[in-house]
């Protein structure tokens, strides 16, 4: 892979030589608020005022998406007077890298010293009462992922050898997040996202296992983003677009284009809500 995974040793090093970089290109910004932006949701931060737009590829270190619908760009801008940093796209386990190659963008953000970090994805629905087009506020988690991006050498600077994962999901972001949705007359829906590894979808028989064990919604991402915030500290909310019918509800054969077209139809609806969350969260 291009811009190899830092080594455990060298990790705040890689972390700071990134936000050293940011800090030159947009020396002005102080983001009040992180967000990472999913397959086909990357066209908020092309919204954002005065912004400021900086390919992956000239921070040090930090790794490029190869999928589509992930434009591989850091964007610096203002949305209802608040400032904040946005991804346009994320990396994956399934695209080769490393678990702490997968969490590094979002250890990034958090050095930022954001007040929140919003997470969104496109996900499949486990939930029957779930519709595609359905947006679902994340409560919780389920990492059947096999990997994590804190296993190896714990640097103390960055978080505890063993953090606390109770309220990941930050109950006040949660609340406000219901709030903005009833305000902008949003229908937001609630639920536990559940992590594979991908790049394969879930068979029925997955899917099955997956509503025993309690998820509402399916992804390939997310949660190591939202492992790292919570070692450092940073509280996290996440918006999941419920871009497909899992395996064995649906008819329809899976796949990611109709992912990117569902993100496409529900761009509106989802910027309308985050152009009123973001602010919410920034003050």
């Amino acid at each position: 892979m291009s811009h190899a995974a830092p080594t455990d040793g060298d990790a705040l090093a890689s972390i700071q030589a990134c936000v050293d970089t940011i800090r030159q290109r947009a020396p002005k910004a102080k983001p009040r608020v992180a967000i990472i932006l999913g397959s086909g949701l990357g066209g908020f931060a092309d919204a954002l005022t005065g912004a400021t737009a900086i390919p992956y590829a000239e921070l040090p270190g930090f790794p490029r998406s190869s999928v589509a619908g992930h434009a591989g760009r850091l964007v610096l801008g203002a949305v209802g007077g608040v400032e904040v940093v946005a991804m346009q796209g994320r990396v994956h386990f399934y695209e080769g890298y490393t678990a702490a190659q997968v969490g590094f963008p979002a250890r990034v953000l958090c050095a930022l010293k954001p007040k929140a970090l919003v997470l969104t994805n496109a996900a499949g629905g486990i939930n029957l009462g779930f519709k595609v087009g359905d947006l679902m506020a994340i409560t919780d988690h389920l990492n059947l992922s096999g990997m994590n991006p804190l296993i190896g050498h714990n640097d103390e600077r960055l978080g505890p050898r063993f953090p606390d994962m109770s309220h990941a999901w930050t109950p006040a972001l949660l609340a406000t997040l219901r709030e903005c949705a009833k305000a902008e007359s949003v229908p937001l829906r609630e639920g536990v996202y559940a992590q594979l590894s991908g790049p394969a979808y879930e068979t029925p028989a997955e899917i099955r296992m997956l509503r025993t064990l309690g998820a509402d919604a399916v992804g390939m991402s997310t949660v190591p983003e939202v492992l790292v915030a919570s070692h450092m500290g940073i509280p996290v909310a996440g918006i999941s677009c419920i871009t497909n019918l899992a395996a064995g509800i649906g008819t329809s054969p899976l796949s990611h284009a109709e992912v990117s077209e569902t993100a496409d139809q529900v761009k509106h609806v989802f910027a309308r809500l985050l152009s009123r969350f973001l602010p919410a969260i920034g003050r």
